[in-house]
């Protein structure tokens, strides 16, 4: 199914219909004459949020928690009493746990973009749509 627009005002009122009406903005493709940010908010409202922030969140907690307990682990497997200072002291492990969330953090939201990322299908690349001109165009791609 294909609409097609010459103003922005009733491609903006027709999309909206649809998206009220329930329709994903994952099966609507939008083509434009020049790019525009008013269509790109709109999407934005009917669009939910990304969960990649669970991966970086995940990846930082395990960071931290592994850099405190490897530095717990090795100083009290290995004490040395320097200056009468306690084997466990937490300021000097700060350091490594905070590296270690960076490092994971960043690592798991890496991970996180390769598998929630969607990536296109080869027969959309090489396919690609005639010229709109200066027209908008809303397409859904029908299921069957």
């Amino acid at each position: 199914m294909e609409w097609r627009f010459g103003d922005k005002h009733s491609f903006m009122a027709k999309l909206k219909e649809l998206f009220d009406g329930g329709l994903s903005p994952n099966k609507v493709e939008i083509f434009m004459p020049h790019p525009d940010h008013d269509v790109e908010h709109l999407v934005e409202e009917y669009t939910s949020p990304s969960k990649l922030k669970y991966f970086t969140l995940t990846g930082g907690l395990t960071g931290v928690t592994a850099g405190f307990a490897l530095q717990a682990w090795t100083s009290l497997d290995w004490p040395l009493v320097v200056g009468g200072k306690p084997i466990l002291s937490w300021v000097p492990f700060v350091v490594v746990g905070f590296e270690l969330t960076i490092l994971l953090g960043a690592l798991t939201s890496f991970v996180g973009l390769l598998l929630l990322g969607k990536f296109p299908k080869f027969s959309k690349m090489f396919n690609l749509p005639e010229e709109t001109g200066n027209e908008y165009v809303i397409r859904i791609e029908d299921e069957a």
